[in-house]
């Protein structure tokens, strides 16, 4: 087997893996990682040979645009509080003990060494949390607080990961220089993914054509992804600010196919994408066997203090910082998503699983100093660091659906209901504001205006049943099942109409062009 086909072979696995998740109940990022152990310690399947450096770039940025679609600014704003706490102070924290425990237990290692582990086995990775944690049911703050955190706690920890390198390397460290450095990366990454942002609403306008605007958003994360590390700002935090910046200025109301495509496409690529990237995590458990030759006992014994150091560290930091934002939260009036209970405190706890940056960023360890010497003990950093990596993403991503289970924390059906049900009678309403604007214009006949308030009704009907009074519901139902009736055969009759247009494709002369531009005007009819 040789690379190219080892990457359709993790390829199809992320396909794979999707259903078999969903069937025994488990997270698809875990069973990649477990599918990629499995081949790497297949005889017939080779070492992966990625450079290091193009792992972060070819992989995070379309990892990092698919999450941010699925939020919004605004859930950051409403828990700023815990993501800071979590994205910014806890990765701190985490690099801090780490990098203490492991300078104490490993002989030789440099302090500076030290934290470059810490800071590389600090942030929980933000696709494994949002992976697991959507398939879960769990509440929406708390998945709101973990891909918040996921998110923003890379830039973090990327940016203490090459501070601490860089005093390995070149043997100098200025604490003033390192904040400076923080500092300027975070302003470069906002400047250019506002900038990249801005730019990439104003050339959809120009694109029109739904296939180029969604092939735009490919582009656009790499783009800033790159442009930011050129100019030695942080990659992370610039395909934040462009993916966020899309998201609440880009959203066209009126442009349903673009958003239909554009779910579909990044639904695709983000399963793809998840797929490819766990799929390597396991695939460099090799690396991490070949160091341990001959000094198992050692290194495992290093790696698992790490784990827990690691582990315990999250713990003790969520216990105390859940009790701050909640009573920061209540000397306020407004409503900020943090977390009400102890159970929901223990599930983001175990929920904090390293992936893609640890691995990452373990491999990117260069191999020598600015004075030739060896980087010291870049094996047994690396080898500390997969063992964080497959000890959390793997324990924890198995038997984190059996803890939310065992603590019941499961999400508020009867608010999220009440939600949309909020939002029915807002679309519904909406819809008969825009009937009187137009009956203001225009003179429309009796029969057309009932017949259009009904529509409008029915709007809010079909999003949720709940609008209507129980005494009218069992009316409106009648008139569904009616209508669905009519659908069903309407959509019959056009799966004929597909099915003959289909077939004179095959037909001696048919032009194939003219035959799929026929079948697309079909395929967008029977979406209405």
């Amino acid at each position: 087997m040789d690379q190219l086909a080892l990457l359709f072979v993790l390829l199809l696995g992320a396909l794979v893996s999707v259903p078999v998740g969903d069937r025994f109940g488990l997270p698809a990022p875990v069973l990649m990682t477990l599918f990629g152990i499995v081949l790497a310690v297949a005889d017939f399947v080779p070492n992966v040979n990625i450079p290091p450096e193009l792992i972060l770039p070819g992989l995070l940025p379309p990892l990092l645009y698919a999450a941010v679609r699925r939020t919004s600014w605004r859930q950051f704003a409403a828990n700023k509080r815990p993501i800071f706490l979590l994205a910014v102070a806890l990765v701190f924290v985490t690099t801090l003990c780490v990098a203490v425990v492991a300078n104490a237990i490993v002989p030789g290692l440099p302090i500076a060494a030290a934290v470059a582990l810490g800071a590389l086995v600090a942030p929980p990775d933000p696709v494994a949390a949002t992976a697991v944690a959507g398939q879960l049911g769990l509440p929406r703050r708390l998945v709101s607080i973990l891909e918040g955190e996921g998110l923003f706690n890379d830039v973090t920890a990327i940016v203490l990961y090459h501070v601490a390198i860089a005093a390995v390397v070149s043997g100098t460290f200025s604490p003033w220089r390192a904040g400076l450095d923080f500092l300027l990366s975070a302003v470069v990454a906002v400047v250019v993914g506002l900038v990249l942002g801005w730019g990439a609403n104003r050339l959809m306008d120009i694109l029109g054509d739904a296939t180029l605007q969604i092939g735009l958003t490919l582009i656009v994360p790499y783009a800033s992804y790159v442009i930011a590390e050129e100019l030695h700002g942080s990659g992370v935090l610039a395909v934040l600010t462009t993916a966020l910046f899309i998201a609440e200025y880009a959203t066209d109301a009126d442009d349903v196919m673009t958003r239909l495509a554009g779910y579909t496409f990044w639904d695709i690529v983000d399963t793809l994408v998840t797929g490819v990237a766990f799929g390597l995590i396991g695939l460099e458990l090799h690396n991490a066997i070949r160091t341990a030759a001959g000094r198992w006992s050692e290194m495992l014994g290093w790696a698992a203090t790490i784990v827990g150091v690691v582990v315990v560290v999250r713990l003790v930091w969520l216990l105390p910082a859940t009790w701050l934002t909640k009573r920061l939260h209540a000397r306020r009036d407004y409503d900020e998503e943090i977390p009400t209970s102890w159970r929901e405190t223990i599930v983001m706890w175990w929920a904090g699983m390293r992936g893609v940056a640890s691995v990452a960023l373990a491999l990117a360890i260069p191999l020598k100093t600015d004075d030739g010497s060896a980087f010291p003990d870049r094996d047994e950093i690396v080898f500390i660091a997969f063992g964080v990596i497959m000890a959390t993403l793997v324990l924890q991503g198995l038997t984190l659906p059996w803890l939310v289970r065992r603590l019941g924390v499961r999400a508020d059906t009867d608010r999220e209901k009440e939600i949309e049900k909020e939002l029915a009678v807002r679309a519904a309403k909406a819809a008969r504001r825009r009937l009187k604007e137009i009956e203001q214009v225009e003179e429309l006949p009796e029969d057309v205006t009932e017949q259009m308030l009904r529509r409008a009704f029915e709007i809010g009907f079909r999003i949720s049943p709940d609008v209507v009074e129980d005494e009218r519901r069992e009316g409106h139902e009648k008139r569904m099942r009616r209508l669905k009736r009519l659908r069903r055969i309407q959509q019959e009759m056009l799966s004929a109409a597909r099915h003959e247009v289909l077939a004179a494709r095959s037909e001696p002369g048919a032009d194939p062009e003219i035959v799929d531009r026929v079948l697309r005007h079909l395929d967008v009819r029977s979406l209405r």
